[in-house]
């Protein structure tokens, strides 16, 4: 159902409980809407591409859609998520670019009553009350950081459409360089330029966010340090911690609580 044809300013979806696969086919393209989009992940991760940027959606989280932009977004494991689609008139006090948000116990609970009320709920009463403390509570939320720009450069395009492919693939931006038919010097430069990012610290990034995506899925911590191309499982933990501030394991079971 297209949101933008709803004639309320706050509107709510949810859906428990539902395969990836069943997900996915209801987002098959790259699509925009007037109204700004909230999605809310209790269960399962979903993944979003947002123009040049990618966006991972852990269990617990939330992101943020301006109006207006264009996106697609991709399931991984069984599903539990709620959206809330937002007016323009209502987001002055929202951010006006893509954001990912760590949800506060209220916020949460708010979106998934938001879920229940009728399609054209009577404006001016209980309901119209919960928008308000929704969009209240929703200009609080603190920001995520699970964010990874994408390059526009052909080029880049190409090395890092390979990397994700292969994240173990542990080649140095020499060897990147070359496949593109780069200098290494021209490779650090554009890719600074485009994204605000070292080669280095971009891949930990998309490791970062491939882990996350992972392990929300059930895969252990062991395998996913395998196939991210860490030599031992030990040091992969070291570098979630690192970024994260937490181990993967306490990382996880935070947002199944």
């Amino acid at each position: 159902m297209d949101p933008d044809l709803l004639p309320r300013p706050v509107v709510g979806f949810g859906a428990a409980g539902i395969a990836a696969e069943t997900f996915d086919q209801q987002e098959t393209d790259f699509h925009r809407h007037r109204k700004g989009e909230l999605v809310l992940t209790l269960r399962g991760v979903i993944t979003c591409e947002v123009e040049n940027s990618l966006w991972v959606i852990p269990p617990q989280s939330a992101l943020w859609i301006p109006g207006g932009i264009v996106h697609k977004a991709k399931a991984a494991g069984m599903i539990d998520c709620y959206i809330v689609f937002i007016d323009p008139s209502l987001t002055s006090n929202l951010p006006s670019s893509c954001c990912a948000l760590a949800t506060t116990p209220l916020l949460r609970e708010l979106l998934i009553r938001s879920a229940s009320l009728p399609m054209l709920y009577a404006e001016g009463g209980m309901e119209s009350h919960l928008a308000t403390l929704l969009l209240d509570e929703l200009a609080l939320a603190p920001a995520g950081d699970l964010h990874l720009p994408m390059p526009r450069d052909a080029r880049l395009r190409k090395i890092v459409e390979t990397i994700m492919r292969n994240p173990a693939d542990r080649g140095t931006m020499q060897t990147w360089a070359r496949h593109a038919g780069l200098s290494e010097r021209t490779l650090a430069r554009l890719l600074t330029r485009e994204t605000g990012m070292s080669f280095g610290h971009w891949r930990q990034q998309l490791h970062l966010m491939l882990a996350v995506k992972w392990l929300g899925t059930g895969v252990s911590v062991q395998q996913v340090a395998d196939d991210l191309g860490y030599e031992s499982a030990g040091s992969f933990v070291s570098m979630f911690r690192k970024a994260l501030g937490t181990s993967p394991g306490r990382y996880m079971a935070e947002r199944r609580t």
